[in-house]
């Protein structure tokens, strides 16, 4: 599996190997050869986040012109709605590191989901990285 991944606009490009792939799983971000990856749902958060607005909006409406019913059943409908795009949406990977997303990318079941305490090491040690570089000026 030697191939290049590359960016056309800024020319930077990696030969992604063996190392990248355990069997045909995806093992370490192709982007930046980080190990750690984690699982996430291949969705829009913004989009998320609209809808949780949307539900939260329509059933305050509801509810101020005295239609309970209607405020509980906008809520149930959108929770409907989420459960449906979490049951029926693929997974994709998530590098901590450079944040690039590999969709239809083999993973396996036991990949982690998203563990903060990884997430906050990495900015950690981003931001010392770039007052270390700041510092060299």
């Amino acid at each position: 599996m030697q191939a290049a991944v590359r960016c056309d606009s800024c020319e930077w490009s990696r030969d992604e190997g063996a190392a990248d792939f355990e069997a045909e799983f995806c093992k370490r971000c192709r982007v930046c050869g980080c190990n750690d990856l984690w699982r996430q749902k291949d969705f829009p958060p913004a989009l998320g986040l609209v809808f949780v607005g949307l539900g939260g909006l329509l059933s305050t409406i509801a509810w101020a012109n005295h239609e309970p019913n209607w405020a509980l059943g906008i809520l149930m409908g959108f929770a409907l709605v989420d459960l449906l795009l979490y049951t029926f949406m693929s997974d994709m990977l998530v590098c901590y590191r450079c944040r690039a997303r590999h969709r239809k990318t083999a993973m396996r079941d036991e990949h982690p989901a998203f563990n903060l305490e990884v997430s906050e090491r990495y900015v950690q040690m981003k931001k010392r990285q770039d007052e270390a570089e700041k510092s060299k000026r």
